[in-house]
């Protein structure tokens, strides 16, 4: 996987919409970059609805979240009209096949598809935070809302320090 610290690779898929997404298009944001498996499996979905549930904190946190698996556009487009998601982007991996998760260190190559892994970017492009998890797991987003909280704390103690 990648590792903490490390400049995290650029990327640009498209999302459920059709929508050119760019990993490093979301200046002075936090980009929460949540692989799953596959669409329309219910663990996948739990997922996806956690990032849409999460979506105001995680707005407040001046973060963004993306979904990404190996799915085509349409599917995932599908998927996103059937579980709800209006505003959380769901990017399709589809082609080259798994290149991101390949980028990330999360593919699996024997079954075809990424495997479950969060990993957070912070507005510098560098990882702050890596956590895969057993397929048969939802996420829990606790821990990447008290890592973007932690980092959020660290930067407004940064700007409060005096500049000689």
């Amino acid at each position: 996987m990648v590792e903490l610290g490390e400049l995290a690779p650029d990327f640009s898929l498209p999302d459920q919409n059709g929508n050119e997404i760019r990993s490093s298009g979301f200046s002075g944001k936090r980009v929460i970059l949540s692989f799953h498996p596959l669409a329309w499996t219910s663990i996948c979905a739990r997922q996806m609805q956690a990032l849409e549930t999460n979506r105001k904190a995680f707005d407040a946190l001046d973060a963004v979240a993306l979904g990404i698996s190996v799915d085509s556009v349409p599917c995932k487009r599908a998927w996103a009209e059937s579980l709800g998601i209006k505003q959380t982007r769901l990017l399709a991996d589809f082609w080259p096949h798994g290149e991101v998760a390949q980028m990330y260190d999360v593919f699996d190559g024997t079954k075809g598809y990424a495997r479950r892994a969060n990993i957070v970017i912070d507005e510098f492009q560098r990882v702050i935070f890596v956590e895969k998890y057993p397929t048969t797991t939802v996420p829990d987003m606790q821990d990447v809302l008290e890592i973007l909280r932690a980092e959020e704390a660290s930067r407004r103690e940064e700007e409060q320090v005096p500049k000689f």
